[in-house]
């Protein structure tokens, strides 16, 4: 009980630096948790609901989860979880396949829907962050994947502004290992619903750069934590 506590607390605390480091949360925010049902926005979700009961900065949750109507997902066991978790919670609905076949989702557009649904949701409620579930790990592989596929030197930041600072989309977990959220998950400290996944994550070309960065965390632990940080340290000498 006493190690199960101790990982728990740790990934808190460094979430309480990330959201120092980048002044993600101020007084009187009221914060759209993004959930998909996964280990990583539940995991936000749980996080931001157990720091509210000590953080000095006071503000709401509001959770809301896009349906994109995944085969065989919960749906029931997900709504039944956020009406107990006593968060207030939203549920938009999405026809990402227009009555076509799953194979056949363009992952860019089905993305772009998402969030634009999201934004809309947040600017009707008046919520002007919203909470995203990426972890160290999604930033990392997310900093390769663009030098390598698009050619640009760019991140998921942990905070970013958009429309003017109309929105912010914050990322608490950017100090936090995959595996740390996956252990909480075994031991039953965070929930994670089976069927949340796309049924075309495997397709997916961040798959392959997920295997890149661990095989290099494996042979130089703080790999993770130097790809996030060399956007900070530009060297502008040796820009073309």
């Amino acid at each position: 009980m006493k190690e199960r506590n101790k990982l728990f607390y740790q990934v808190s605390r460094r979430i309480g630096d990330a959201i120092c480091a980048y002044d993600m949360i101020r007084d009187g925010d009221r914060i759209a948790v993004a959930v998909s049902g996964g280990k990583d926005s539940m995991a936000v979700l749980e996080m931001l609901k157990y720091r509210q009961r000590f953080s000095p900065v006071k503000y709401d949750l509001v959770a809301i989860w896009v349906d994109l109507d995944i085969p065989g997902f919960p749906k029931q066991e997900l709504t039944d979880f956020l009406a107990a978790s006593g968060i207030e919670f939203y549920v938009e609905k999405a026809d990402i396949t227009g009555g076509g076949k799953w194979e056949d989702v363009n992952c860019y557009y089905c993305a772009q829907l998402r969030r634009k649904l999201l934004f809309q949701f947040a600017d009707r409620e008046g919520c002007r962050k919203i909470a995203f579930g990426h972890h160290l790990d999604d930033i990392a592989e997310t900093i390769l994947l663009n030098m390598c596929y698009r050619a640009e030197l760019g991140a998921m930041c942990p905070k970013q502004e958009l429309f003017g600072g109309q929105i912010t989309i914050i990322r608490p977990l950017a100090y936090i290992h995959e595996y740390e959220i996956r252990e909480l998950v075994e031991q039953g400290r965070v929930v994670s619903f089976k069927g949340h996944a796309c049924p075309n994550d495997q397709r997916s070309k961040r798959i392959l750069f997920k295997e890149i960065v661990q095989r290099l965390e494996r042979e130089n632990p703080g790999v993770k934590k130097n790809i996030l940080n060399s956007l900070k340290n530009i060297k502008k000498d040796y820009l073309l």
